[in-house]
């Protein structure tokens, strides 16, 4: 999709604010759960306009907020006086965005080294993955999930990293259940390699076939086409249910750089 222009330092992907927010992507929800299966743009601050029938919004989780130096009791938080899109569903895997489109021949061709995500913590399981390519042209995965308890390598094809993630916690004083996600992707590429990472859950091996087993993980490894070079381009995205998003973006530098100022997140006057 970018491969063949030129790119600018930062690149806004998706803004939950533009005049066509997902015409870079597709869209997917679960049909047979029509009340809680669903995506749609509504205010932050106030939850409306309401999704259509049957859909049921969720309510929004409490934080604990910190008022002139005091604890002050859990309540929703600073909101957002912006339209935001809200992706809910119990089984995240089946409600989700995507770009390039699911099915698109083409891949995104981003070169930025990192990545930004606006996103609201709606209080279920969520998670987001990332196609990333090296110069030699392996392609490999990487997924966030805030189930996922400890980083695994998995060697499908492509290779699928599965990294743990977290919101604040209710109890760290934060004003808003917004945050932003900043992940530079080069630092990941490494992990790909790494023999530790692919090991499965407990299979009930003993100690005296750990030595053996090790040695056929690590050869597993040596041979999947991970992506183990340098780091070229990002080949997808994906933003899974249950979350609000505001924006994603591209940059050539960390969460330091200096950005829009739309690109800030602004609460209620």
């Amino acid at each position: 999709m970018f491969s063949g222009v030129v790119q600018p330092g930062i690149v806004s992907l998706f803004s939950s604010t533009g005049s066509e927010p997902l015409g870079l992507f597709s869209s997917r929800t679960d049909a047979s759960l029509p009340s809680d299966s669903f995506l749609c743009f509504l205010e932050d601050s106030s939850s409306s306009p309401p999704p259509a029938p049957p859909a049921t919004l969720i309510a929004s989780p409490s934080v604990r907020t910190d008022v002139d130096g005091k604890d002050s009791d859990e309540k929703e938080g600073y909101t957002l006086s912006q339209t935001v899109l809200h992706l809910q569903s119990p089984t995240l895997r089946t409600t989700y965005i995507r770009c390039p489109p699911q099915g698109s021949k083409e891949d995104l061709g981003l070169k930025h080294p990192w990545i930004h995500i606006q996103v609201r913590d709606m209080g279920r399981e969520w998670s987001f993955e990332v196609g990333v390519v090296d110069k030699a042209g392996r392609e490999g995965i990487i997924r966030f999930s805030t189930f996922q308890k400890e980083p695994r390598l998995k060697l499908l094809n492509p290779p699928l990293l599965h990294l743990p993630l977290s919101f604040p916690s209710s109890s760290s004083h934060r004003l808003t259940g917004w945050s932003t996600i900043d992940v530079n992707l080069p630092s990941l590429l490494p992990h790909f390699s790494s023999a530790s990472l692919a090991r499965n859950e407990d299979d009930g091996s003993s100690d005296t076939e750990m030595p053996s087993r090790s040695a056929h993980i690590a050869s597993n490894v040596s041979r999947t086409q991970v992506p183990s070079g340098l780091y070229s381009h990002v080949s997808y995205i994906k933003i899974y249910a249950t979350c609000r998003l505001r924006r994603i973006w591209f940059s050539e530098s960390g969460p330091g750089q200096s950005v829009p100022w739309e690109f800030q997140l602004f609460g209620p006057a």
